[in-house]
């Protein structure tokens, strides 16, 4: 493959983004696909495969190694994949374990309470719906699947707040709170004190939190070394899931959810 010419135009078009950027992000890919093919190899040979200039290839790799996704033997001077890589690997697998032997378990929990039963996952600064099912009395067809949600009105986001280290829960708990309803949650003092709860409790529950006329209640997912790894949980309306029924139906979706950790690997 012919080399591209690494010039002080491209490198300023990679600075300023647009096709440069695009370009940049498309080699750093295939750089990781090289070593995933070849399982180690050099600057040379790298730029080689990737038909651009040592430089080049040594600034890309530069980067990977800072992010942790590539290391360096230092002796040789060749390149592996890192850490960082099967620590993202290791979070694909787990969303895409969940989603397998969730199935049965949501589907169980919406036919237990003839509501929604939903499971989800963080992502970033939200939580999103990775899996539904619908319970004989569910009378609403909206899709919650792959909707990203506000983790301080709705169930299994303060269920995955509540569980997040310390220093990340509280800038998340911190920071501008949108209001939503006249019941959403919006200062981090009555937050914090829902999230106490949830802990103390196993649950969380929402109250026409995110709309008006839906409640819900989540419980928390936990992988094989105990770490929440998702929530699952039923919404329903308001007029049927009643304030005074929700600890009974979070009681069920506890149930459902240590049925659910155990097949994670969860032994507790």
């Amino acid at each position: 493959m012919p080399k591209t010419s690494d010039t002080a135009d491209d490198r300023s078009e990679e600075r300023r983004g647009g096709a440069g950027s695009v370009q940049s992000v498309d080699r750093a890919v295939s750089v990781l696909e090289i070593l995933a093919k070849l399982g180690e190899a050099g600057v040379t040979e790298i730029s080689e495969e990737l038909g651009v200039h040592k430089s080049t290839a040594f600034r890309i790799l530069g980067v990977l190694e800072n992010r942790g996704l590539v290391e360096q033997e230092r002796e040789r001077g060749k390149y592996y994949l890192g850490a960082g890589v099967l620590r993202l690997a290791g979070a694909a697998a787990i969303r895409l374990d969940i989603s397998q032997e969730g199935q049965p378990v949501c589907r169980a929990l919406a036919e237990d309470t003839g509501e929604t039963a939903n499971i989800a996952v963080l992502d970033g600064d939200a939580a999103v719906n990775i899996m539904q099912a619908r319970g004989s009395a569910a009378v609403t067809a909206y899709n919650w699947l792959g909707r990203r949600t506000p983790l301080h009105a709705t169930a299994s986001g303060k269920v995955l707040l509540a569980y997040l280290p310390a220093p990340r829960r509280e800038t998340l708990v911190t920071r501008k709170l949108p209001r939503f309803t006249e019941q959403t949650l919006t200062t981090a003092a009555g937050l914090r004190e829902q999230l106490t709860a949830a802990l103390e409790d196993g649950f969380a529950c929402t109250s026409e939190e995110l709309e008006i006329g839906l409640n819900a209640v989540a419980a928390p997912v936990r992988a094989h070394d105990g770490a929440v790894i998702g929530a699952i949980g039923v919404s329903g309306p308001a007029y049927r899931m009643e304030r005074q029924l929700l600890p009974e139906l979070a009681e069920r979706a506890a149930k459902a959810a240590a049925d659910l950790s155990r097949r994670m690997g969860y032994p507790g």
